[in-house]
């Protein structure tokens, strides 16, 4: 994002002495680069052929990064000289999943955290990605009616998950305009593998493809997937360094070029790896814009309320959404702000997506879409919004109000028993377990369900994809009619806010939901996005307030500079 004068008419608080615009930089997006080989083809070629070679291939244990980072070089030099015939394929090379801490025989006193290991890459303009998945026994923390605390776990072997992947630069990428399709995802699965769990696409989807694609969400297209070039991948008391190429030559990826490229990135990788407290300095905001304001929030609540209570419409609920537009003194780090939504991260997914020349998407959501393991998929439904109380007889109190609203239930019930019928469409059996609990996380609490299912196959994955997004959470119900009203009414382009985002593999898949998210510009300021749910009985000003809240795990980084600027200057994006 850069900040450039512009010629306006308002003023600045004293110690800002220029006046600006907020321009995120549209760079025609190149398919085809150094860096990347665009997976999808190009002018509707979608290869279906299998690829000649699909391998993971494992170095021994190296103590610390810097002899991981000696051995991948090693190992990617004797790749270069040893071309294999295949025309296409994807290898990996990994260090024995022991460098870093605990399993090695010269101890490192200071565990390496993936996050760490990315943030100390800033030296590079190469794309990055990051994705952290819910605590180590993936549980999420319930109270039903009675008070009584239990966990509720979805199958994970939480001695071998895979906690946290960073990755920078791009092995092969996936990216398109239009809709994602069974296409492109064949496309992606062409270069996963069973036998290769740890080749992984990460990425995200809009969440309305049929939508105009704003300039700051451009790089992103209608979906962004990449598959890592160089990764820190962290596991339950060990790490490792990893390096993958992939070519084709159907889709003009030679070997040799693909060697070339990671020889490229694996230059910008930094072996010193800082370790950073989570301490940031506040960010100080000048000004801060609201799409909707307050008043056209209440218009559009009264426009929603209006057609749900109307005989001829079906609408049952809808979820409108606020984007907020902040200018800050200095420059954001959008690592920096992951950093500290990992204090408050447990039991809810951190992201960081970020193509070339392109804005951060980051994210600290407590809501999964789906994860799957072979045929068996998971789903949860959450929905209604309280604020943690500040003390435990207070905290009771107020998840004892949420557990009995009749407004909340009736939003609550409309989520779950939308994917519960969408389960059953795809799965041979599908179990609720539990129907309504409380959720509890660090700033708010919600209500909650667990689904679980059975695939009839695992290609009916994209089947499950495409059927639960969006869910009534994000969208509303009907989804046609809820997604035409949103189309209409908000002024902005949601992007990847509350579409998918996480990542494919071979035997495995999870996403979660991109909410509590914002995108964070390469120069000055970021735009923060939260949304809730619309049904008979809300109230604007309520519903306004939990925007507020919703967004508070943003603005509590930033200190706000009084008075704010008035909305009557140009904001350019």
């Amino acid at each position: 994002m850069e900040i450039e004068q512009m010629k306006s008419s308002f003023s600045p608080p004293t110690a800002i002495a220029r006046q600006y615009s907020v321009n995120f930089p549209n760079h025609k997006y190149q398919e085809l680069n150094l860096s990347s080989m665009n997976g999808c083809g190009g002018g509707g070629n979608y290869p279906r052929s299998p690829l000649g070679i699909i391998e993971t291939r494992t170095l021994p244990t190296a103590p610390t990064p810097l002899l991981a980072a000696d051995r991948l070089n090693s190992a990617i030099f004797h790749l270069k000289s040893d071309s294999p015939a295949e025309d296409s394929g994807i290898i990996r090379i990994e260090s024995n999943g022991r460098i870093g801490y605990g399993l090695v025989k010269v101890p490192i006193q200071e565990k390496v955290e993936a996050l760490d290991w990315l943030r100390s890459q800033s030296d590079t303009l190469l794309p990055r990605c990051y994705f952290s998945g819910r605590d180590s026994g993936d549980t999420a923390l319930i109270q039903n009616r009675n008070g009584d605390w239990r966990a509720s776990s979805n199958g994970h072997d939480s001695q071998q998950k895979l906690l946290s992947v960073a990755g920078l630069g791009s092995a092969v990428s996936f990216r398109h305009l239009h809709p994602f399709s069974s296409d492109d995802w064949h496309s992606i699965k062409r270069f996963l593998s069973k036998k290769c769990p740890l080749i992984r696409a990460y990425g995200a989807m809009r969440f309305d493809a049929r939508s105009d694609i704003a300039p700051e969400w451009k790089g992103f297209g209608s979906f962004y997937f990449m598959v890592p070039q160089v990764e820190f991948d962290e596991f339950k008391g060990n790490s490792m360094l990893a390096a993958t190429i992939a070519w084709d030559k159907r889709l003009s990826r030679t070997y040799e070029q693909a060697i070339a490229s990671l020889e490229a990135t694996m230059l910008q990788v930094s072996s010193v790896v800082r370790r950073l407290n989570g301490n940031i300095s506040r960010a100080k905001v000048f000004h801060q814009t609201h799409f909707p304001n307050k008043l056209s929030w209440d218009e559009s609540v009264k426009r929603a309320l209006d057609l749900i209570s109307s005989k001829n419409s079906t609408l049952v609920k809808v979820v409108l959404a606020r984007s907020s537009r902040v200018l800050t003194i200095v420059e954001i780090d959008p690592l920096e702000w992951l950093t500290s939504l990992q204090v408050e991260g447990d039991n809810a997914y951190q992201f960081c997506l970020q193509p070339p020349e392109s804005p951060a998407f980051i994210g600290n959501t407590p809501e999964r879409l789906f994860y799957r393991n072979r045929l068996n998929v998971y789903s949860e439904a959450l929905a209604g919004t309280r604020a943690r109380g500040g003390t435990e007889s207070l905290d009771l109190q107020i998840g004892n109000d949420l557990l009995s609203s009749a407004k909340d239930h009736h939003e609550f019930a409309v989520v779950r028993e939308s994917i519960r019928r969408k389960f059953e469409t795809v799965c041979s059996s599908t179990v609720v377990e539990p129907s309504k609990v409380l959720r509890k996380l660090p700033r708010v609490q919600h209500l909650y369900a667990k689904l679980t299912g059975t695939l009839r196959k695992e290609d009916d994955e994209f089947k499950i994809l495409s059927s639960l997004h969006p869910t009534p959470a994000v969208c509303g119900l009907p989804t046609e009619e809820a997604r035409i009203l949103i189309s209409e009414t908000e002024k902005f382009d949601r992007g990847m806010y509350a579409g998918p985002v996480g990542w494919f593999g071979g035997a495995e898949s999870e996403f979660a939901v991109g909410i509590r998210s914002a995108l964070v510009g390469k120069g000055v300021g970021a735009l923060l996005y939260a949304g809730t749910g619309i049904v008979e009985g809300s109230n604007s000003s309520l519903e306004w307030q939990e925007l507020e809240l919703k967004t508070s795990q943003f603005t509590k980084l930033m200190e706000f500079e009084a008075p704010l600027l008035a909305t009557r200057e140009r904001i350019e994006l």
